[in-house]
C-alpha cells in the first residue's frame, strides 16, 4: 500500500527535546536538555488524599463530561492568578486548555493562514516552531539581546514584511525567563513593545508559562495582556508552577476571539480533563501551594548558582552565557561550536543531552549556543554535566 500524506506533514517533525528523552532517562546520562520542574517538594501523600477526597464527593461530576469553556472555578482561579501581572479580566475571558500548548495551536489555527508569517524571537520555543511549522507558516526571527526583544527590531521587521505584501497574524513572545535564553524583557520595552503592535493592528501572543518563577520572589512584571488586553493574548501554564503531567494552561483573548478558539478546541479535545482542573484548583486555590511554590524556586536559584559556578569553573575563556533571575534555563555561547556538525551526538556519547541552539531557529540555522537547563537536576549532576560539556569543547 502506497502512504500519501498531506503537504503539511513534512512539517511534523520529532522535537529535538523529546527525542532524546529515551536518552535523558539512562541515570549514567546527565540531562540538561529537559526544562522539568522538580517536583520533590510536593507533598504526594497530601495531593494524593485531595484527589481521593474530590472523586469521593463528586465522582459523578468530575468523571462526566464537561463544558467546553472549563470549570468555573478553574477560571475563577486564572482571574486571580492573572492580577499579580496586572490584568484586570473576568472569568469570561479565560479558556482553559490541555497545556499552554494546546493553546498556541489554537491560537495559529484561528489566525494564520499556510505562507503568512509569525514573527518570533531569535531564538525562540522548540515547541512553538512545532506549532507554526504543522500550520505551514513561515517564522521571521527577530534577535534577542540581553533584554529581550528590541521594540524598535520589532518595528522595523514589521515595516519590511508590509512592504513585501506579507500578512504577519501576530509576534510570538516569550517576556519573561525566555526559553531557550532565560532573558526577560524590562517593563519598558514590554509597553513599547505593545505600542509598536498596536499602531500596525498587530496581535501580540505572550506566552508567559514562567511569569511567577521569579528567583527574588518579587512578584511578575506587569503583562503586556494588562497593557492592551485587545492586542494582546496571554498563554499561561500550570505545568511550571504545579505538575506538567496534568496537563492544564490557559489563555485569555478578547471575547470574540475567546469564543471562535473554544469552538476550535471543543472540535479536538471536547473538553479539558475535569478532574485535571479540579485538583489544579484546589491545590492552587490552597494554602499549602505558595509555600510549596517558594522551596520550588528556591531549589532553582541554588541550581542557576551551581550552574553559574560550574560554567565559570570549566568553560573556555571564549565562552559566554545568559544569567537568568528566574525560571529554568541559560543560553550557553561558545564561538566556533557552530562548526561541529555532530554535537548532538558528541555530547550523548559522553553522557549527556542538552538542546543545540540550531534548534531554535526555524530554518535551523548554524549556532554557536546551546539551552542548558538546571531546574530538574541536582547541583551535584549540574557540575558534572558542565564539566563534560566542557571537555568535549
Amino acid at each position: 500500500m502506497t502512504v500519501e500524506f498531506a503537504a503539511r506533514a513534512a512539517e511534523f517533525r520529532p522535537s529535538p527535546v523529546r527525542a532524546v528523552f529515551e536518552t535523558a532517562m539512562d541515570p549514567s546520562v546527565v540531562s540538561l536538555a529537559g526544562g522539568n520542574p522538580d517536583l520533590s517538594v510536593l507533598p504526594g501523600g497530601d495531593i494524593g488524599a485531595l484527589a481521593s477526597s474530590l472523586l469521593a464527593e463528586r465522582a459523578g461530576e468530575i468523571l462526566q463530561y464537561g463544558s467546553g469553556a472549563g470549570t468555573t472555578p478553574l477560571r475563577d482561579l486564572v482571574v486571580h492568578l492573572m492580577s499579580r501581572g496586572g490584568s484586570n479580566i473576568t472569568s469570561a475571558d479565560v479558556l482553559p486548555t490541555t497545556g499552554s500548548q494546546a493553546g498556541l495551536d489554537l491560537v495559529t489555527k484561528l489566525f494564520c493562514n499556510p505562507g503568512e508569517v509569525v514573527l518570533a524571537e531569535g531564538p525562540t520555543y522548540v515547541g512553538a516552531l512545532g506549532v507554526f511549522g504543522a500550520y505551514e507558516v513561515d517564522v521571521r526571527h527577530v534577535e534577542l539581546d540581553d533584554h529581550g526583544l528590541d521594540p524598535e527590531h520589532v518595528a522595523t521587521a514589521l515595516d519590511e514584511l508590509a512592504a513585501e505584501g506579507k500578512r504577519v497574524p501576530f509576534v510570538y513572545v516569550i517576556p519573561s525567563y525566555q526559553n531557550p535564553t532565560g532573558v526577560s524583557m524590562p517593563a519598558e520595552r514590554r509597553s513599547e513593545l505593545v505600542r509598536v503592535c498596536a499602531e500596525r493592528d498587530v496581535m501580540i501572543v505572550e506566552d508567559d508559562p514562567y511569569a511567577l518563577l521569579s528567583f527574588d520572589r518579587s512578584g511578575p512584571l506587569r503583562s503586556m495582556h494588562s497593557l492592551d488586553p485587545e492586542h494582546v493574548i496571554h498563554l499561561g501554564s500550570f505545568s511550571k508552577i504545579f505538575a506538567p503531567g496534568l496537563r492544564v494552561g490557559w489563555l485569555v483573548a478578547p471575547p470574540e476571539v475567546r469564543g471562535r478558539l473554544q469552538i476550535a478546541a471543543e472540535s479536538v479535545v471536547i473538553h479539558p480533563s475535569n478532574l485535571a482542573q479540579s485538583l489544579v484548583t484546589a491545590w492552587v486555590g490552597s494554602e499549602q501551594w505558595g509555600p510549596a511554590l517558594d522551596r520550588a524556586v528556591g531549589l532553582y536559584r541554588e541550581r542557576w548558582e551551581a550552574m553559574n559556578a560550574a560554567l565559570e569553573e570549566f568553560m573556555p575563556e571564549r565562552a559566554s552565557w545568559t544569567e537568568p533571575t528566574g525560571g529554568f534555563f541559560t543560553w550557553v555561547t561558545v564561538p566556533g561550536l557552530a562548526e561541529n556538525d555532530h554535537l548532538l551526538r558528541d555530547v550523548i556519547e559522553q553522557g549527556i543531552v542538552l538542546v543545540p541552539g540550531s534548534a531554535c531557529y526555524e530554518d535551523g540555522r548554524p549556532s554557536d549556543a546551546v539551552r542548558l537547563a538546571f531546574s530538574g537536576v541536582s547541583p551535584v549532576r549540574i557540575r558534572e554535566g558542565v564539566k563534560r560539556f566542557a571537555q568535549i569543547l
